[in-house]
Order: structure tokens, then C-alpha cells, then sequence
């Protein structure tokens, strides 16, 4: 038994402990690339995309929009099948762009077939807030009573001026909105940060713990400010380094337990930290590990410092 609200000794609300207890097992993430686009490319609202991204730098090499659905799902599952030997099911994670920018009859040919898969035990779309309406909406709660499925949104900061230096496209009241309605239909909601954005100071960092604990969010990824190749950031920091600040290992442990520590313990936290492949991570100060090796470090810390999520939540 433990003492904290989420069941176990561990001193956050883990996704994995999370996903044990739901599925009775490992369940692993097999990732789809589906065509999607965003509306911040193709012209709708902007071009260019947001400035942090660049999708090739975590797509795995199965991930091909030419191939179907149902293919990349046995790819996948062979690809893990390999690293993973315990995994008892898998989790159709629709990662690439955004995978909401479609018609709903084009959205019902792309998860459907997935659904219909022997081995998916479940479903996690990756979209961006304004990429979302009632109707689809209401579909998407259709979903949830047939499957376990999490719409993932991409918040990345809790401030307009932010999401305007990022050429975001909207702002964070539509986020809000896409995350209350979501929950609203009993759809789980998740959420993906990133923590360090150009021109936000540690004390805004911190602030959005708060704000973003007053949302109905299920679960929440942390991701640390990144350099990757072949974005707008990458320009921009060529020209102004020091309009940047990209953390070392150790300062970033401890603003992660801060900010986890001021978090409502009712969100999971799925990841503390992202990972760019090598050949795209052009950020100036590299950790040189892994991100379990990373975790383990954060835990420690976190013994350490006997903190614990929500520890200052109120």
C-alpha cells in the first residue's frame, strides 16, 4: 500500500504504474504516421509549422503515410515485439502532425481499421486543440465507450505571447476549451509541455503548474526546450544565441521537481524529459544519457529532496 493518492511508492503518478494497473500488464506504444498535416503548414492559418518542430526527428523508421494502417501497426509490433519482450498489448499511438485535420469520414477510414486490430488494445491521438469541434468530438466520445482512448494535445505554454513567438496559431483559450469539452464527453485528455520556451523565465515556468492543474487533464509529457535540425528555432538561434536558454541536467532536475511538486497529483506524468534522435539534436548542452538513465536521476532527486508530486498543491 502506499500513502499517496495515486496507489504506489513511487513518488509521482507514473504512467507505467498507471497503465499496469489498467491493462493488467506492459502495454507498449506502437507509433502511426497517418498523412496528417497542420493548419499552420498547409496555409489554413500560417506556414512553416511551429519553430520547435521538426516531426523526422522522432518518427520511427516504420512510420510511413504510404503504407496503411493496419501495415505499420504489424510493423511496429514486430519492431517492439523485439525490444519489448513483455509487452502483453499495444496502444495505436497516432503521434505524427495533427491527427484530427481531416473530415470525420476520412478520420473514421484512419481508426477504424486500427480498432480492429487483433492485438491494439487502445488508442492515442496526438492533435492540436484547434484542430477539434463538437462533431468530432462527439465521435471521439463515441470511441471512448468502445476503447481505451486519450486525445494528446499539444499545449506546449499557457501563454499567448509564447504560442505567438512559436508561430503556434492560436492560443491558449483554445486549448482550454478543446481540454474542458474533451473531458466534458468523457474523452481522457493528455497533454504535452515544453518547458523552457524562448523568453519565459523560471518563475513562469513554475506559474503554469498551477494553471495547468485547474484543467481536467488525465495525463501530461514534460518536454525540455530542444535545438532540432532542420526548424525555424535552429535559424533563430543562429542568429541570437542569446536570446536562448537550454538547461544542463542538473538544473533541470530540480525545476522539474519544483514544478511537479506545485502539480495536481491527479495527472499522470508520462514522460519528465523528450528525446531528439542524434542526428537532429543539435542542442548546445547535450545530457549524454538516456531517458530512463534521466529518470532514474529525477527519482533519486526527488528521495532526496523527500518531494513528492502535489507535495505544495493546493
Amino acid at each position: 500500500m502506499s500513502d499517496y493518492l495515486w496507489g504506489h511508492n513511487r513518488r509521482f503518478n507514473a504512467y507505467s504504474n498507471y497503465i499496469k494497473a489498467s491493462y493488467g500488464g506492459r502495454i507498449q506504444k506502437v507509433t502511426i504516421d497517418a498523412g496528417f498535416t497542420c493548419p499552420n503548414r498547409d496555409g489554413s492559418i500560417g506556414t512553416g509549422g511551429c519553430s520547435f518542430c521538426n516531426n523526422n526527428a522522432f518518427n520511427p523508421s516504420y512510420c510511413q503515410p504510404r503504407k496503411s494502417v493496419h501495415q505499420q501497426i504489424e510493423e511496429g509490433i514486430e519492431f517492439h515485439k523485439t525490444r519489448y519482450r513483455r509487452s502483453s498489448g499495444y496502444i495505436a499511438y497516432f503521434q505524427a502532425y495533427s491527427n484530427t485535420y481531416a473530415s470525420l469520414s476520412k478520420l473514421k477510414e484512419i481508426y477504424e481499421p486500427a480498432l480492429r486490430h487483433v492485438e491494439i488494445q487502445g488508442i492515442s491521438i496526438g492533435t492540436r486543440p484547434d484542430c477539434m469541434d463538437e462533431v468530432k468530438l462527439e465521435y471521439f466520445a463515441e470511441l471512448a465507450e468502445q476503447t481505451q482512448l486519450t486525445i494528446e494535445y499539444g499545449i506546449e505554454s499557457v501563454y499567448d505571447e509564447t504560442l505567438k513567438r512559436v508561430n503556434r496559431g492560436h492560443g491558449f483559450e483554445k486549448t482550454k476549451w478543446a481540454i474542458e469539452e474533451s473531458a466534458t464527453r468523457g474523452i481522457k485528455c493528455g497533454g504535452h509541455l515544453i518547458i523552457g520556451l524562448p523568453g519565459e523565465s523560471r518563475e513562469q515556468i513554475l506559474e503554469e503548474a498551477a494553471i495547468l492543474s485547474a484543467l481536467p487533464l488525465h495525463s501530461i509529457k514534460f518536454h525540455q526546450l530542444q535545438l532540432v535540425k532542420g526548424t525555424q528555432l535552429e535559424k533563430e538561434y543562429a542568429m541570437n544565441p542569446d536570446g536562448f536558454h537550454f538547461f544542463d541536467l542538473d538544473e533541470y532536475i530540480d525545476l522539474i521537481i519544483d514544478f511537479v511538486e506545485l502539480l495536481n497529483p491527479k495527472i499522470i506524468i508520462e514522460r519528465f524529459a523528450g528525446e531528439a534522435t542524434p542526428d537532429f539534436n543539435l542542442t548546445p548542452k547535450l545530457w549524454g544519457l538516456r531517458y530512463d538513465q534521466a529518470l532514474n536521476l529525477i527519482e533519486k532527486r526527488m528521495q532526496e529532496r523527500d518531494s513528492w508530486q502535489g507535495k505544495y498543491y493546493h
